[in-house]
């Protein structure tokens, strides 16, 4: 079976451009605000596993559709020679630069593309467009328009009542924010419009959910990995006699405290990279300054421990006593009040205390080895308690559910605000053992066995399915 192709086509800065990256899951292509930033035609196929499911032809937009539409009646002898009339039209103007964006987006459809045609419902109807759509029926090719409104104001319903006397379906489509099922709506739709495309498109929508999922599985496993290597993580450093008897412990725990630091945070930087990428998301700019240690934003904030931990009661029962999330009430979360004092690690922790949660965490200690060859081995951490985990595991579902439901449309910058609601509260109770023990073996052993590993990524991606679906329902 050949896969479909579909031109989207329309008045020049009206969000084609937009409309083919998310479709085609392509934040490569270039969207700007003025118009002509398309000057020629360019494909963008959407593979999945090596199977081209369809084609996007982005094209440029109409400049000249009125005196094309006279050229067309002036040369058509009835309904039925339509078609070859709009290919002639392009043999005889393709090259004379009269007509350059008309040959550009009129040539895939004479090839047989269906029709995406892009208006912006946010500026009114006018019955200048009248003459593109008219083209464009011309062609005789399955289509199919789209009201993609860029500004404030809304005149969708007028846009509507046009488009239905020109198009076989209309439909309302926000290329930046239109959510995944919105993206099978329209395959199905231009499924129902060309007979031969029914098939390919019905395989398309199948592969594109399998892909869905398959993704927030290997989303889940990189979380896991990531997790149990930041909660084992242990910064070491060899040192000779005379090094030891030159630095101080205080010191010493100093520079590799904020290396331990420093390598957290690089390990957080580095899962949120592999998880845009595995949604093709590749050229993300964030609100967000993850690497400054005064932001609220940072790891080790207290924002982010108000956000994303748990209290020392729900640790202490592991979820699932008096006080756990539900019943008992919200006392059970942290949402920033009820944790209780944690053991600081007196004299190591310096002006850099604060970042890490306050008074509120028990900090890595340092460990100084016996004297042996004439070397010493200090080592700063691992994590001593299991808060840390769940500050991380809640930053990463959060990151993962953002950057999965971002359209690749999308130029805005990234910004993790967190969700009103913990995103544990949805989790049911064995998912949330399965976390918590897996959480307190990776602090007090270090490397989970498979069998570990491979439940806690399971249950991560419980936890990520149940805060999708509260957010979505929210919503």
């Amino acid at each position: 079976m050949t896969a479909p192709v579909f031109a989207v086509v329309g008045h020049p800065n009206k969000g084609k451009s937009s409309v083919v990256a998310t479709l085609s899951q392509n934040d490569a292509i270039a969207i700007a605000l003025e118009p002509g930033t398309t000057r020629q035609r360019q494909e963008y196929p959407l593979t999945v596993d090596g199977k081209t499911l369809y084609t996007l032809v982005d094209t440029p937009g109409f400049q000249r559709p009125r005196r094309v539409l006279e050229w067309l009646e002036a040369h058509s002898i009835s309904a039925s020679d339509r078609a070859e009339t709009v290919k002639a039209f392009i043999i005889q103007h393709r090259d004379d630069g009269g007509f350059t964006d008309e040959c550009e987006l009129l040539t895939p459809l004479t090839e047989g593309a269906g029709i995406i045609y892009v208006v912006d419902g946010s500026v009114p109807y006018s019955a200048q467009h009248e003459a593109e759509m008219t083209i464009l029926r011309w062609t005789g090719r399955p289509s199919l328009a789209l009201i993609n409104s860029i500004g404030e104001d809304d005149y969708s319903d007028t846009w509507a009542q046009a488009l239905g006397q020109f198009f076989q379906v209309v439909r309302k489509f926000d290329a930046v924010s239109a959510p995944f099922e919105q993206h099978l709506s329209l395959l199905r739709a231009f499924g129902q419009l060309e007979p031969d495309w029914e098939r390919p498109l019905e395989q398309a929508t199948d592969f594109l959910l399998a892909q869905r999922r398959q993704r927030r599985t290997e989303a889940a496993a990189k979380i896991a990995r990531t997790l149990e290597e930041m909660m084992s993580f242990r910064e070491k450093r060899t040192l000779t006699t005379l090094q030891t008897s030159e630095m101080s412990d205080e010191e010493l725990a100093r520079q590799l405290r904020t290396s331990w630091y420093h390598n957290q945070r690089k390990r957080e930087q580095q899962l949120r990279i592999a998880i845009e990428k595995l949604y093709e998301h590749h050229r993300i700019e964030r609100q967000e300054a993850e690497l400054e240690w005064h932001s609220e934003h940072d790891l080790f904030s207290e924002d982010s421990r108000k956000a994303w931990g748990v209290n020392r009661r729900y640790l202490a029962t592991a979820g699932f006593g008096a006080g756990a999330v539900g019943g008992a009430g919200v006392d059970a979360l942290t949402l920033g009040h009820s944790l209780g004092a944690g053991a600081l690690v007196g004299g190591l922790i310096g002006a850099a205390g604060s970042y890490f949660y306050g008074d509120r965490l028990t900090l890595p200690v340092l460990n100084t080895g016996v004297l042996t060859n004439g070397l010493r081995t200090a080592v700063f951490g691992p994590v001593q308690d299991s808060q840390f985990g769940y500050v991380v595991l809640g930053r990463a579902i959060n990151h993962w559910w953002h950057i999965s439901h971002r359209n690749h449309a999308g130029r805005e910058l990234l910004d993790l605000a967190p969700a009103d609601n913990h995103w544990l509260e949805h989790l049911d109770r064995v998912n949330r053992q399965v976390i918590h023990r897996a959480l307190e073996r990776c602090r007090k052993q270090g490397a989970l066995d498979d069998k570990t590993r491979f439940a806690l990524a399971a249950a991560i991606e419980q936890a990520m399915s149940a805060y999708d679906d509260w957010l979505l329902n929210r919503t």
